[in-house]
């Protein structure tokens, strides 16, 4: 039979969230300002970043005219109709008169709700000007400068949702075979020696960086306050060197 040898393998890789989220506003406009900085903790719902809100107050003004403008428009042509229909029951205005006057009454009715909806909206959109955070985390990224316009949906903000931290490691083809979901590894961390963790790998890469020939093995950390966001991280584990027949 043959034996076989065990030798150390280790990785460095970095830390970093199993989660981002990126933000972008819902409407489109000019950054007025940041609210936070990189790499500080915000709590879901917290204001990251506004948009001019000008075009936004202009619409909702514009829209208060509109509905003013269809509300006096109801009352009038209301009046009107109440006149054909007194003139109509006395046979002094015709049947066509009377469903004229109607319709007219019923568009100018229609106009006002399309009037109420719109403003609505508008007010709905005012609140778009903020930016606000969907989770707990740290902000990790900033891609919009102040002044910038951005449109809709634009990345502005990526925030590192708060939970389970994971290490990147690059693995080549030769060790490859070794690293399956749900193995157990070490992991050891430059900043703080008596720092250990046992990991568990979560996911490898189907294929292989073009550029590098290595796999993108993540290695799923238990949640330890000492973790932080990009430290380095050696990730430790035996390898069986391969068989000798003697």
């Amino acid at each position: 039979g043959g034996h076989q040898a065990r030798r150390g393998v280790d990785y460095a890789g970095w830390v970093r969230v199993r989660s981002e989220m990126t933000r972008g506003f819902r409407g489109a406009g000019k950054v007025t300002g940041h609210l936070v900085d990189r790499g500080q903790h915000v709590n879901s719902g917290d204001v990251l970043a506004r948009i001019d809100p000008a075009d936004y107050d202009l619409s909702v003004k514009s829209a208060e005219a509109s509905l003013e403008a269809a509300d006096r428009q109801v009352e009038t042509v209301d009046l009107a109709k109440k006149r054909t229909e007194q003139l109509f029951t006395k046979n002094f205005a015709s049947k066509s008169q009377l469903d004229q006057a109607t319709l007219t009454y019923d568009q100018a009715v229609a106009t006002r709700d399309a009037a109420r909806s719109t403003l609505a909206q508008a007010k709905n959109q005012v609140g778009y000007t903020d930016l606000k955070a969907g989770e707990d985390g740290i902000v990790t990224a900033i891609s919009a400068d102040i002044g910038q316009v951005v449109g809709a949906g634009t990345p502005v903000m990526t925030v590192a949702v708060d939970g389970e931290k994971e290490v990147l490691i690059a693995v080549p083809e030769m060790d490859i075979a070794e690293f399956k979901p749900g193995k157990e590894v070490k992991a050891g961390f430059w900043s703080d020696d008596a720092l250990t963790l046992s990991g568990k790998v979560r996911e490898v890469a189907g294929s292989a960086d073009a550029q590098s020939r290595t796999f993108a093995v993540r290695v799923s950390l238990p949640n330890d306050p000492r973790v932080l966001l990009g430290m380095t991280a050696n990730v430790e584990f035996e390898a069986l060197t391969g068989f000798s027949n003697a």
